[in-house]
């Protein structure tokens, strides 16, 4: 057993990457006033003004940094999918990213809620479209990852969706609180070690 350092400035964050090998059974469509609309070419201010909604108070921050052209490539390739959760009054309060880099297997790249709506059984009708949508006839697998940043409860949510454990790694990166990527209040739960 050993301790690894973790470089001041950086942050350290297990990542477990977890995978469904069949379709789920067919369950009732869970109960929201939210709906998933799909969000093909998604201007790069609105759409990192979104990510950073969602993804904030867990330190996303991989599409915050990308300039406009690498944001492009990255949301507007052929084989995602790209999804905006809106409210009754059509604001935006989520996303679901979805990636079928072969026919037969999808990734859920980001699946997230504002913290807002977390708790109060949403995430479940958005899985319930992820699912809807990463299941096509020929679908043989899909895998999504989440790590110890994340919503506690983030794991267990996957797991009961009957998603299973399959590898970890251990990711580190320089904390984007500390390089003006994401506010200095963002995430409090991850504390802040400058370098000195």
């Amino acid at each position: 057993m050993g301790l690894i350092p973790v470089p001041p400035g950086h942050v350290a964050a297990v990542v477990t990457t977890l995978e469904m090998h069949e379709r789920p059974r067919a369950r009732p469509m869970p109960p929201s006033p939210l709906r998933l609309v799909r969000w093909p070419a998604p201007d790069p201010a609105k759409y990192r003004a979104l990510f950073e909604r969602v993804g904030g108070p867990w330190l996303w921050y991989s599409r915050l940094v990308m300039d406009d052209a690498r944001l492009i490539a990255a949301t507007h390739r052929a084989e995602t999918q790209l999804h905006v959760v809106e409210d009754r009054q059509g604001l935006e309060v989520g996303m679901l990213e979805l990636t079928h880099p072969e026919p037969d297997w999808c990734s859920i790249d980001y699946f997230g809620l504002v913290p807002a709506l977390t708790g109060a059984g949403h995430g479940r009708w958005l899985m319930a479209m992820a699912m809807a949508l990463a299941w096509k006839p020929e679908t043989r697998l899909v895998r999504v990852n989440t790590c110890s940043l994340d919503h506690p409860r983030a794991l267990g949510f996957y797991r009961a969706q009957g998603f299973e454990a399959v590898s970890r790694s251990v990711e580190t990166f320089p904390d984007p609180r500390l390089i003006g990527v994401l506010p200095a209040d963002a995430a409090p739960h991850v504390p802040l070690v400058s370098a000195r």
